[in-house]
């Protein structure tokens, strides 16, 4: 068979185009050229979104199981199949405080201990009442002069009190005197063993404590001289104060600076008998707690 020159023929670049005497189409070319473009385009495009959904779902698959959960053990469950709120554990509450319905017993009374000799222990003497050399009461500092104790309770009054002390049961006296800017008094315990023996006692008061002088103080309130003088009790005990100036003069309504040690000293003293049923009261207590 023998071609003429009508037939095709090849080039280089692909077939020629008919009648263009063998010319290549190059309109035909470019248009095969960007067909081939456009597919590659979208292979491109098509390939990195499956890339994406693929590197998104290895990231969510991490993500569930690092939350503690397994997606395939749930993945073929139905909806109904899933946990509800119902089967959720409950909130569980703190246990809430018990108290017994049995009330403690009411504190010791202090007054308790010291209105009686059964109860109050506590050693009995000058220390116990008027320790150290000074003495502070609302204020004021007084220093101490001689102190004194006896059984002999009669020998230390004036007057009426010393039969009054002797026939209401007293067992003993303990007295101190204070001094300040030319005040002296003397301070008087009587100790009964009964709150009712020292009541009455002071109740039926006449006459006096006796001043007691020395360590400093000179005799006072003694050979007539008018001095102040007050009574009282607390407890199983009755204390007394004698007050006056320690260069024998009277006292008088108007000489307050007396009145005033009297009345810090009385108030010292009835603190101090207090104090000691609040010892024996809080020992007690405790002794009750453990």
């Amino acid at each position: 068979m023998s071609f003429g020159d009508g037939g095709p023929s090849w080039g280089p670049a692909g077939p020629a185009g008919p009648g263009n005497g063998g010319t290549p189409d190059w309109e035909a070319m470019a248009e095969a050229s960007a067909s081939r473009a456009r597919r590659r385009k979208w292979l491109m495009i098509g390939g990195g979104a499956l890339a994406t959904a693929a590197v998104a779902a290895l990231v969510a698959t991490a993500v569930i199981r690092a939350n503690g959960h397994d997606s395939g053990a749930t993945a073929g469950k139905h909806a109904s199949e899933l946990p509800t709120a119902s089967d959720l554990p409950s909130e569980t509450s703190a246990p809430e405080p018990s108290f017994s319905s049995v009330a403690p017993p009411p504190p010791p009374d202090p007054r308790d201990y010291i209105a009686d000799a059964k109860k109050d222990r506590l050693p009995v003497g000058v220390e116990a009442f008027f320790p150290g050399d000074k003495l502070a009461s609302r204020g004021h500092t007084y220093a101490r002069g001689a102190t004194h104790r006896t059984t002999s309770c009669a020998s230390t009054t004036q007057g009426a009190l010393g039969s009054i002390l002797t026939a209401n049961g007293c067992d003993q006296v303990i007295r101190a005197t204070y001094s300040r800017d030319g005040v002296a008094v003397t301070v008087g315990i009587a100790v009964f063993k009964t709150e009712a023996q020292a009541k009455k006692t002071a109740q039926q008061a006449s006459g006096g404590m006796a001043s007691l002088s020395g360590s400093g103080v000179p005799v006072f309130c003694r050979d007539g001289a008018i001095c102040r003088r007050t009574a009282n009790s607390y407890g199983r005990y009755a204390y007394f104060t004698v007050g006056g100036f320690t260069n024998g003069k009277n006292v008088t309504k108007a000489d307050k600076n007396v009145f005033t040690v009297g009345d810090d000293l009385t108030d010292y003293t009835f603190r101090q008998i207090r104090h000691r049923g609040e010892v024996q009261a809080s020992a007690a207590a405790n002794l009750t707690t453990t």
